[in-house]
Parts: C-alpha cells; sequence; structure tokens
C-alpha cells in the first residue's frame, strides 16, 4: 500500500516543522513548498527543518503564482494539504497592508483552486487565526462568535476562512478551518513577542543586553503549545465530514503574566528590564483572546496538555541553551 503524500505550505515555519516531523511519524511521505531563496541558503531558512530535512521533499514555488502553485499541486497530487504559509506577523500588516493582502488572500485562492482543478479529493487545511475575532463579541470565542478584525493580517484570514468555507460548500471539496489561538515554542520566531521575551531574558543573563523593549503588556491572550496544535489540524483531515474549529487552551494570560513567569523563572524581576516604546502599541487594538474549543474536545478527542508555566519555561530553557547560558535557579530574586 503506498503512502499517503501531504503537501505543506509554510513547512519552513514552526507549525510547518512540527507538522512535518508528527506527519512522518505516522509514516506520511511529505512534500513542501517553499521560496526558491530558502533552497539556495538551507542552513538558516530551513534550520528548522534540520532534523528531518533528508526525509521531506521541498519544491520551490511562489504562493503568488498560481501556475506555480499548479505546477506542485500536479506534481505532488497529495491527499491532504496543510495551508499554514502566510505573512503571519501582525505588527508588519500594519506597515504593509498591500502584500499582506495579496499574499494571504491569493495565495489561499490559488491553492484551493489547483486543487480543485488537479486532485479535487485531496482533503485541505486552513489555518484560521484567533486574529479574526478582533474587537471580540463574547468571552470566550467559539466557532458562532462573529469575526471582527482589527488589522489587515487579521482580514485576510477572514478572507481565507470564508474562500475555504466556499469551496466546501459550492464544490465537495473537504476543506477546514482551523481557528487556531496563540501557539508557541522554541520554534517562534524572534519577532513575535513571546520568543522576544523568552531570547531576551537569555541574553540578559548573557550579559548581550539589559533591557527589552516593548508595548502593550496588558493585552491578553489564549497561548498553548504549537506542538500540540498540529496534531488538531491532522485530527480536522481524518474526520469523515470537514467543518471548522476553534483550537485552544481556554486559559487567557497577559504579556504582563509571561514576563513575570519568564523573568522569575531566572531569579529576575521583569519590571527592572522592561522599557515600554509607543511605537510598539498596534494602531487597533485586540486586547483578549480567549479560546472555546469544547468542539475540538468533543468531536476530535483533541485538548491542550501543556500548561502555560511548562510553555514559557521550555522556551526561556531553549534560548539559554542556544546562547549556552546557564538559568539562574528561580527563587534566587525576583517575582514568586
Amino acid at each position: 500500500m503506498s503512502k499517503r503524500r501531504a503537501l505543506i505550505t509554510g513547512i519552513t515555519g514552526q507549525d510547518g516543522s512540527y507538522l512535518a516531523e508528527f506527519l512522518l511519524d505516522k509514516d506520511y511521505e511529505v512534500h513542501g513548498i517553499v521560496r526558491r531563496i530558502a533552497l539556495e541558503d538551507p542552513e538558516h531558512r530551513l534550520s528548522r527543518l534540520k532534523n528531518v530535512l533528508d526525509r521531506v521533499h521541498l519544491h520551490a514555488a511562489s504562493l503568488e503564482s498560481y501556475a506555480s502553485i499548479y505546477q506542485v499541486v500536479t506534481k505532488v497530487d497529495p491527499s491532504e494539504c496543510y495551508h499554514l504559509a502566510a505573512q503571519s506577523f501582525v505588527s508588519y500588516s500594519f506597515d504593509d497592508e498591500f502584500s499582506t493582502l495579496n499574499a494571504n488572500i491569493n495565495g489561499t485562492h490559488y491553492l484551493l483552486a489547483a486543487l480543485k482543478q488537479v486532485v479535487p479529493s485531496c482533503r485541505f487545511y486552513f489555518a484560521g487565526s484567533s486574529e479574526m475575532f478582533g474587537k471580540v463579541e463574547a468571552i470566550p470565542q467559539s466557532e458562532q462568535t462573529r469575526f471582527h478584525p482589527r488589522s489587515a493580517y487579521g482580514i485576510s484570514k477572514v478572507a481565507g476562512f470564508d474562500l475555504t468555507r466556499n469551496y466546501r460548500e459550492a464544490y465537495g471539496i473537504h476543506a477546514n478551518n482551523g481557528i487556531l489561538f496563540n501557539h508557541e515554542s522554541p520554534r517562534r520566531g524572534y519577532e513575535f513577542v513571546t520568543r522576544k521575551i523568552t531570547s531576551g531574558v537569555a541574553r540578559i543573563l548573557g550579559g548581550q543586553t539589559n533591557s527589552i523593549a516593548l508595548g502593550n503588556i496588558e493585552a491578553k491572550r489564549d497561548w498553548g503549545h504549537a506542538a500540540e496544535y498540529v496534531q488538531a489540524m491532522w485530527l480536522m483531515l481524518q474526520q469523515p465530514e470537514p467543518d471548522d474549529y476553534v483550537i485552544a487552551t481556554g486559559e487567557t494570560h497577559s504579556v504582563a503574566e509571561f514576563l513575570d513567569v519568564a523573568f522569575s523563572y531566572c531569579g529576575l524581576d521583569y519590571r527592572d528590564y522592561v522599557v515600554h516604546d509607543p511605537v510598539l502599541f498596534r494602531p487597533a487594538e485586540v486586547n483578549i483572546l480567549v479560546g472555546d474549543c469544547s468542539k475540538a474536545k468533543e468531536r476530535l478527542g483533541w485538548e491542550a496538555r501543556v500548561g502555560f508555566e511548562d510553555l514559557v519555561r521550555e522556551m526561556v530553557d531553549a534560548d539559554c541553551a542556544k546562547l549556552g547560558i546557564a538559568r539562574v535557579a528561580a527563587g534566587s530574586s525576583g517575582l514568586r
């Protein structure tokens, strides 16, 4: 019996690398779409895939080119497709709304159209985001909560969500939307606030800096572990019928709480090191996001297991290890 083939966009990112490992462990043949520049600079751009690079098949293509997407889909003939690629850093989307909307919306449309044309039986996953809820109308947010995005990124994700649902309803594609709340790990990009904090703690311990510049530390988010969230993606595609699912922990914590856990773990008080930079505040803030994942628990049998403090500490440990720094024992000073 031949292996199931999966095609992953965004395979070089945090989620893509964890998903590739997860699918390989399930004996999939894993293919990924990457920019050509990634193949030319594998040491840096493919670093998250270093453990599995010899076991995945990478294809150079651009999500802004229907022709290149069509070509890859035809070549791979996937049974499952996970669309994770996007311009995903919210702050960047305020700086360049045009490229964010163009890349995220057109990329999703091109991929869905190619699958419909070439392999309509392929099961499809779209990476939605809690940022689609934006100015929330209910707490917690579920699949029934109305979207009110407050950034070009959030808007582009709502468009992708609607495209995915339309291809499901109009063309019978097994197309699924995962509305994933914030999920982190040691593989998170340095531009995201969580990794900015944990890498900043490591650099402070190593004497490389004495401060971290942050914006709104009162913003509240629902933070889980990326390695668990990719399992939910796979579970969606194993269901008899396609659907939309919120994936979250059901807990909310502020950026200040994240700071507290990260710094106190190293015996430090974050208030001695954080510099508030008005430039880092969003033009339109999303103040609180927390998900109701009861549907995923009931239908998929999925729930988050890694706790908030364990997640933060894992990230701190990983960033300290990257710099060869011995973490100071918790409790020697600072907050408890």
